[in-house]
């Protein structure tokens, strides 16, 4: 086996270390717990739970991983934390296993990057390719797509969602669900337009970005409620990225929705 592990580490037996893993001083690995080849544990890393990280995953010093969730309504069953590829997890960052009633799993996809102090409360979903900067919050039970950034010290409300490609502005509380692609700023999460930056450093085609944009005009001033201008738009609209946010909002949900100002 080719991992390397420091004298000072404790990996309990039961662990599945792959290889090429890297563990370094003062590390502490539960019994439960599976790296997959390339993990670095670079020190004093807290591996806990049924906890399994994917290859080239990199964290970084006083980050504990795995531990139980931070819900009263635990009781100690079993519940398990994935997560994906080539993340990059930073200093003190926390992540928790799920709870029963939220379906017994907390998901992080691949590639994304978690800066210092952030925390990943039980049962949420978070997707690929994310950037969330120091000390987001996000709580229980919500969905976090892919390719969302979200701006440091901000939080996250319980069983909300952030559709694909959204961003969030820094030192925000988010409280309801945020459609794909959109932009919230301010203290109290307002939805202030689209995320046109993150559509064109993707490649997103023109024609699809000026239908989004008509799109985004029609759920801010259209007749009707919000879910009313949704349906319309799913009656006319041809556009993926349109369909995409019409079939987010008519999803189901816990939350209601940032709507546009």
């Amino acid at each position: 086996m080719s991992a390397q592990i420091h004298p000072s580490a404790v990996v309990e037996e039961g662990a599945k270390i792959g290889d090429d893993v890297f563990i370094g001083p003062f590390c502490h690995v539960g019994p439960n717990v599976t790296l997959h080849t390339g993990v670095k544990l670079k020190s004093h890393v807290v591996v806990a739970g049924i906890t399994t990280i994917g290859e080239k995953t990199e964290i970084f010093p006083f980050s504990v991983i795995g531990e139980i969730p931070q819900d009263l309504k635990f009781r100690g069953e079993i519940t398990r934390l994935e997560i994906g590829a080539r993340n990059r997890i930073r200093e003190h960052v926390t992540m928790n296993t799920g709870t029963e009633g939220g379906g017994g799993l907390t998901s992080v996809g691949d590639d994304g990057l978690f800066m210092a102090g952030c925390h990943i409360a039980h049962d949420a979903r978070v997707g690929s390719n994310v950037i969330f900067a120091n000390n987001v919050a996000v709580a229980g039970h919500c969905v976090i797509s892919d390719n969302v950034i979200i701006g440091g010290l901000s939080g996250i409300h319980q069983f909300v969602r952030v559709g694909r490609g959204a961003i969030i502005g820094a030192v925000t509380m988010v409280t309801n669900d945020v459609i794909p692609h959109g932009l919230v700023q301010a203290k109290r999460g307002e939805l202030e337009g689209l995320n046109l930056v993150g559509l064109k450093r993707r490649g997103v085609d023109r024609s699809d970005i000026t239908a989004l944009r008509a799109a985004f005009q029609t759920l801010a001033q259209g007749d009707g409620t919000f879910l009313d201008r949704a349906r319309r738009l799913g009656d006319e609209s041809e556009s993926v990225y349109v369909n995409e946010i019409i079939e987010f909002v008519l999803g189901d949900t816990e939350r209601s929705f940032l709507t546009p100002n």
